[in-house]
């Protein structure tokens, strides 16, 4: 019989764990594919196929799911990737392939935070300039340029990688790093370029959290653009889980056709 194969959504720490817990459980008994979107130039091991490059949405997705013969799908993409989301979820719609979401867990507001919530990037970068005057940035290298017309305001900006081009930002400084970080690791960024507003994604999961526990500690405003709502369908916001979801489809015939 031949192995089963899933397509894994991924870009996050949660999609490469996945994928080696995957491999570690199952072994042959499952062929893995990891889509990347491409964004990072160095992205870290992941076992498995690695395919990247985007689908050319959802018709792109459905056609590669029938001539891949992908008979299950878990999108762990990052929770503010709504379009990838969108094509998995109209594209296993359409080609009746099992889909599950690994959602990453949101955080949760400390009383001790001083969150100041918006809903979209342009928000966050319209008020930044009246909250703070020196800003960490850590929202994504396709954000950066919502926050151009600020004036009065020099940018810290975390890349995982180093920038082909020169940012859009007048005065700014570029510091690379890959997560996860040390909460003392965050204390001393914040610390060194005197920061004294944050900005970030309300991204969820441990990962990052730390700058949050910095930023409270030193009593910073964070500005938080909120996390778009989930798409629908069967969601888990762990690995096991997502594992426990795999083994039990090897129990439906319909799946097992699938594969």
């Amino acid at each position: 019989m031949s192995a089963a194969r899933l397509l894994i959504l991924g870009g996050t720490g949660e999609a490469a764990a996945l994928a080696r817990a995957v491999l570690a459980r199952f072994g042959e008994t499952i062929e893995v594919t990891t889509a990347l979107a491409g964004r990072t130039h160095h992205p870290g091991p992941i076992p498995g196929l690695v395919r990247i490059g985007g689908f050319g949405g959802a018709p792109g997705l459905a056609d590669y799911l029938a001539s891949q013969r992908i008979g299950r799908v878990i999108d762990a993409t990052h929770p503010f990737a709504a379009d990838i989301s969108s094509a998995a979820r109209l594209a296993c719609d359409q080609m009746r392939v099992p889909r599950l979401l690994l959602l990453r867990p949101p955080w949760r507001r400390h009383p001790l935070d001083r969150w100041i919530e918006v809903d979209s990037i342009e928000a966050a970068a319209q008020i930044v300039g009246r909250v703070g005057r020196r800003a960490l940035l850590t929202v994504g290298a396709g954000e950066i340029a919502a926050f151009a017309p600020g004036t009065g305001v020099r940018f810290v900006v975390r890349m995982i990688d180093q920038p082909r081009d020169p940012l859009p930002l007048r005065f700014h400084e570029v510091v690379l790093g890959r997560g996860p970080f040390a909460l003392a690791e965050e204390r001393h960024l914040l610390q060194r370029h005197a920061i004294d507003v944050l900005v970030c994604k309300a991204s969820g999961g441990a990962a990052t959290e730390a700058k949050l526990v910095a930023a409270r500690e030193l009593s910073l405003p964070v500005i938080m653009v909120r996390r778009p709502p989930a798409e629908r369908g069967l969601s888990v916001d762990s690995v096991e889980a997502a594992l426990d979801w795999l083994a039990g489809l090897d129990e439906q015939p319909e799946a097992r056709r699938m594969s």
